[in-house]
């Protein structure tokens, strides 16, 4: 069963790796990324490129939107011009014309510099498609596998559809509404469509940068907002910047202002300008082309040989640990997964940062409770069992005590009982196995049942008899009246016993039990092998002799000393004394009174 709940957090995790998961899996997955995004993002200043924002105070200072053609116009040739800057992209589209000198001017910058002109593609699927303007620079469709296919589009006005370059802004937010990926092509009519920063890159970066690839990109976002510079477009118009401030840089032209409405939610930030988005696409590409960007990590197969090793690792603790340990095992291992994920996020776009996660909650909320309720039922069978040898209330006793250990090893005053039958040898040795194995069962059912009935411990059976103990591992006041009353209930059950077997003209049988109290260490003994609950110390010793001692004597039960002493509800006759053996001194010797045995 372990072996099966391992399996199915190993497949689910793969399954977040490799195939489509349900929405809220998505949420919880970029929700996590964007977290790895902020904190990875670098405050490095951006000195590659500029962003000129056409917010509320440029508004103020030169007049409402919408501007005149002939002030984009302006903007764009004091930056080509003034400020010497590499490239410009505009990210916003024009589909109306409008003053007839600007609107020349900038199809002049759009067919002859270095001018990137936008136009914004749409990808939902509408019964009246969108189309607004006329497309432009589009490039023969390469067969590319994965390029988006758009449905329709909104683009320049006829004026403007001889620009050299334009870039595609349209864009896809994800469920949640935030831009995190964009179209580096798109596929319309036959023909490709490079995104706005790629096409920005394409004129005006030193060097190839190879195929793109089709598809939605993972924008990284490596560097925080604030190391971009952003200047107000007034600044530009106004020509208050320093002539070499953004010198050779490549420049995109945006808006932040309310009025414009171009306000996007980002892993970065929820409210900022859109134009920041490509601004961060560029910055990407141009680390790529410089061999900055970080080394691509197969983020899928860490992600899936990390759930293997984790299921494999429950597999083997979780039996061998409380449900608390293994617990605190699985956030361990989620919080060394999101350590793990945190420095993969910059080297994989695609990996499933929450795949692992969901493994281990799966482990959590089926292994977990599985290995308690395992567990449990090894703990209720391991009572079961203790009941065979100890008395049902001792073992309810024992569980309200609320002891650490209760079978740990403790010293105190205990009374012994070893008892028995006297010639086994000769009674067996006529039968068949089968016959001397019901023969031997049945008698320890003689000696067993009344040691259980009077709160007794089990501590052993020796083939043909039974070694018993009273005063643990709870202590009890009276042990040795109650080590008597087991004493005597035997003798009346292997009477018994005995006289239903003479019925059947079988032989007699009769018991021999020695009993004697003191100070002994009782307690789960043994090796890392095999151990027992049992009691070690000198009374033990005497009981067993005392029993020996038994078979040469009349009495079915002979009590030492200190079980004599301490009874309180039974009357001991003295036997004389007997020098038992390994003592130095003679031991007394007692029995109980003929009048107790008799009654039972």
């Amino acid at each position: 069963m372990r072996a099966l709940i391992a399996l199915v957090a190993i497949l689910l995790a793969l399954w977040a790796q490799w195939l489509p998961v349900p929405t809220e899996s998505v949420f919880a997955n970029e929700w996590l990324r964007d977290r790895f995004v902020r904190w990875h993002a670098s405050a490095e200043p951006e000195s590659r490129i500029a962003v000129i924002d056409i917010d509320e105070a440029s508004l103020a200072a030169i007049g409402p939107w919408p501007w005149p053609r002939g002030r984009l116009a302006e903007l764009m040739e004091n930056l080509l011009g003034y400020y010497r800057v590499k490239g410009v992209a505009l990210d916003m589209v024009l589909p109306e014309p409008a003053d007839p000198g600007g609107d020349a001017r900038l199809a002049a910058l759009s067919q002859h510099g270095p001018v990137v002109m936008a136009q914004a593609f749409d990808y939902v699927a509408r019964p009246l498609p969108l189309r607004v303007g006329k497309l432009s620079a589009g490039k023969p469709a390469s067969g590319m596998p994965g390029i988006v296919s758009g449905t329709g589009f909104i683009a320049n006005h006829p004026g403007l559809a001889q620009a050299r370059l334009t870039g595609n802004i349209g864009f896809v937010p994800d469920e949640d509404g935030a831009i995190r990926r964009l179209p580096l092509l798109t596929l319309f009519e036959g023909k490709e469509y490079a995104t706005l920063s790629l096409a920005l890159f394409d004129c005006c970066a030193v060097g190839a940068h190879g195929k793109p690839g089709g598809g939605f990109r993972r924008v990284p976002f490596q560097r925080d907002w604030s190391a971009y510079m952003v200047i107000k477009a007034a600044d530009i118009l106004n020509l208050r910047l320093p002539e070499t401030a953004i010198a050779g840089r490549l420049v995109l032209v945006g808006s932040s202002s309310l009025g414009l409405t171009d306000r996007v939610a980002t892993p970065l930030t929820s409210y900022t300008s859109g134009v920041m988005v490509h601004a961060a696409l560029l910055s990407s590409l141009l680390d790529e082309q410089a061999g900055k960007a970080p080394p691509a990590w197969p983020g899928r197969w860490i992600a899936a040989v990390f759930s293997i090793l984790a299921a494999l690792a429950t597999v083997y603790a979780f039996p061998r640990f409380s449900a608390l340990s293994n617990v605190a095992v699985l956030g361990g291992t989620a919080l060394a997964w999101l350590a793990l994920a945190y420095w993969i996020s910059p080297h994989d776009a695609d990996f499933s940062t929450t795949g692992p996660l969901a493994s281990l909650l799966f482990l959590l909320l089926v292994a977990v409770p599985f290995d308690w309720q395992v567990s449990q039922w090894k703990s209720r069978r391991l009572l079961d069992t203790l009941r065979h040898y100890v008395a049902p209330e001792v073992v309810d006793e024992l569980l309200r005590s609320d002891l650490n250990d209760p079978l740990a090893p403790r010293q105190g005053s205990v009374t012994t009982l070893i008892a028995d039958m006297e010639g086994y040898t000769g009674q067996v040795e006529r039968l068949s196995m089968e016959d001397a194995a019901q023969l031997t069962r049945d008698f320890l059912d003689c000696l067993t049942r009344p040691v259980l009935e009077k709160h007794g411990t089990l501590d052993k059976y020796t083939g043909d008899g039974l070694v018993a103990f009273w005063g643990a591992p709870l202590p009890i006041a009276d042990h040795a009246d109650l080590a008597l009353d087991a004493a005597l209930e035997i003798v009346a059950e292997v009477r018994r016993f005995s006289a239903a077997r003479q019925q059947a003209g079988k032989p007699p049988l009769r018991v021999r039990i020695g009993i004697e109290s003191g100070i002994a260490m009782a307690g789960d003994f043994g090796t890392s092998f095999r151990s027992i609950y049992t009691a070690v110390g000198d009374s033990v010793n005497v009981a067993s002799r005392l029993e020996e001692l038994a078979r040469d004597l009349p009495y079915d039960i002979v009590v030492g000393p200190e079980t004599a002493a301490l009874a309180q509800r039974h009357r001991c006759k003295p036997l004389g004394e007997v020098l038992l053996r390994g003592k130095e001194k003679p031991t007394s010797l007692y029995t109980l009174e003929a009048t107790e045995v008799d009654l039972q």
